[in-house]
């Protein structure tokens, strides 16, 4: 059975060899429809039932909430520490982890934390220390669109509001990607959409995360 570091206590966490999923998010703009907190709402979700899949002992750390969005500085509400910030915060979790767990795997909810997850984990692999990162992505629009839609009205349907849902820029990620990283979401999508949530279900969000889920576990067991 895997633990909670959140909802336990320290005797009953073992003192060496766990695994320990850390879920990564951000508090950021969703559009009109998902919470600021849909980015650590997934990764945290994503972690718990990773981990009920997985072999003994497997402990679920808290998540870290705050990630590198800047992109989306123009939407009031959203708390970005940045690409620095961030890199410091996941290196010194994982050093600290590192003193009773015997592997840590960084589960990651936010594509704007790609770049600060693979700088902060090739410098800890160097340091030698047993670490990776998974992706919480799902097929789809890139942001506050469909997939991401379901997968919370299949998680915190109370949280959604979907009588506002509404289309933003519906164009292919790498399409607009320049125009983001010059100039930020808004500029692209003043509703703070990226696809279009139209059609989104709580049985296709399940369907989501459940084949998420599979894919994570069978990537992380021999």
């Amino acid at each position: 059975m895997a633990l909670s570091l959140a909802h336990t206590v320290w005797p009953s966490v073992p003192a060496s060899g766990a695994l320990v999923l850390v879920p990564v998010g951000s508090t950021e703009q969703h559009g009109p429809h998902l919470p600021f907190t849909t980015d650590t709402v997934v990764a945290s979700a994503v972690a718990d039932r990773v981990a009920a899949l997985l072999p003994a002992p497997v402990v679920v750390a808290p998540p870290i909430a705050y990630g590198n969005s800047g992109e989306h500085a123009g939407f009031p509400g959203t708390m970005s520490i940045g690409h620095e910030a961030l890199r410091l915060v996941l290196i010194e979790t994982v050093r600290s982890l590192a003193l009773w767990a015997g592997r840590i795997v960084l589960v990651n909810g936010h594509g704007g934390n790609v770049r600060t997850l693979n700088d902060a984990v090739s410098f800890l692999v160097a340091e030698g220390h047993h670490v990776g990162w998974v992706s919480c992505a799902f097929p789809g629009d890139a942001h506050a669109g469909r997939s991401e839609t379901s997968v919370m009205l299949h998680l915190a349907p109370q949280d959604v509001r979907l009588a506002d849902a509404a289309a933003g820029d519906t164009r292919p990620l790498a399409a607009i990607m320049p125009s983001l990283v010059r100039d930020g979401v808004r500029a692209v999508a003043p509703n703070g959409v990226l696809g279009d949530p139209a059609g989104a279900t709580a049985v296709e969000g399940r369907e989501l995360l459940d084949a998420l889920v599979f894919l994570i576990v069978k990537s992380m067991t021999p």
